[in-house]
């Protein structure tokens, strides 16, 4: 959760709310930038894709309330940013976190995909357009933009709004998780990005509530987000494999090590499973603490 959470309370409007947590995206953003900028830090590039993606779970959460062609067209540059981060970022979790015991010869190929997706990165960071989009994302925080609340957003207090909110995402997840043991590979999918969604309204809206409950509810969400995340992390495998694949130079044989690393990718699909299993029922048993 962005820093701005100790500004906001019950009776915070949602747009006013909404600008503490773009200016403290904001300023994570261009924290990391920085590292992005300077170092081959991982952290760097992790942690910007962070901050993008919580601006943009943040434009999505208040969009009911807060919304207009420059909300869209800033939501739209930090989904263009973290794009242009993302094959970065998903090269280097692959390496480290989805396989063991990486051959030398993927590690020279691979070595160079890294070097290449962080010069894409780091053109993105630097460039015109990123610059363009720092400043409307400051006016913006300043509370100086083209766009403005819906008039009756401006009287609305942040649980009231919050509450509305929470209770239709909450909802929408146990939707999908209906007959939960028969959910194929896209249903799961679509489950992961509705949890992904109450999971950062959840974050974002706690501090209008002051809860002790908001933490265990959260906490749950993160949970299941990881549990379904694992189970998507094949297809990333997969992908990653593809790149190191048509990325080897002919004297680079590739192909018998990339099997052994495709196979330790896609093993521990039952211990995967039950850990989402579990995750799904804790889900279940948590306590709303908007409602309590």
């Amino acid at each position: 959760m962005p820093a701005s959470g100790s500004r906001i309370a019950a009776e915070t409007a949602p747009d006013v709310a909404l600008r503490h947590i773009a200016a403290a995206c904001r300023a994570d953003l261009s924290r990391y930038r920085a590292i992005v900028l300077q170092s081959r830090r991982p952290i760097g590039i992790h942690q910007a894709r962070v901050a993008l993606r919580r601006l943009r779970a943040a434009f999505s959460v208040f969009r009911p309330a807060v919304d207009g062609p420059e909300v869209r067209a800033l939501s739209a540059e930090a989904r263009w940013l973290a794009g242009e981060c993302g094959p970065a970022r998903d090269l280097h979790v692959f390496l480290t976190e989805s396989v063991t015991d990486v051959p030398p010869v993927v590690k020279r190929v691979a070595a160079r995909l890294a070097s290449s997706h962080l010069q894409r990165a780091r053109a993105a960071l630097s460039s015109a357009r990123y610059s363009a989009f720092d400043e409307r994302l400051q006016a913006f925080a300043g509370g100086t933009p083209e766009a403005e609340p819906a008039a009756d957003a401006k009287a609305a207090r942040l649980d009231t709004f919050g509450r509305t909110v929470l209770d239709a995402r909450h909802g929408k997840v146990l939707r999908r998780g209906r007959s939960f043991d028969r959910l194929g590979e896209e249903q799961l999918h679509r489950l992961r990005i509705g949890i992904k969604k109450l999971r950062y309204a959840a974050t974002y809206l706690a501090p209008a509530f002051a809860s002790p409950a908001a933490k265990p509810y959260i906490e749950a969400t993160v949970r299941l987000q990881g549990a379904l995340g694992a189970l998507n992390d094949r297809a990333t495998a997969a992908r990653m494999l593809a790149d190191i694949a048509t990325a080897a130079r002919p004297t680079e044989d590739t192909a018998a090590p990339l099997k052994v690393l495709a196979r330790q990718a896609a093993s521990g699909e039952k211990r995967r499973r039950r850990k989402l299993e579990r995750a799904w029922k804790d889900f279940r048993k948590v306590g709303r603490f908007w409602r309590a």
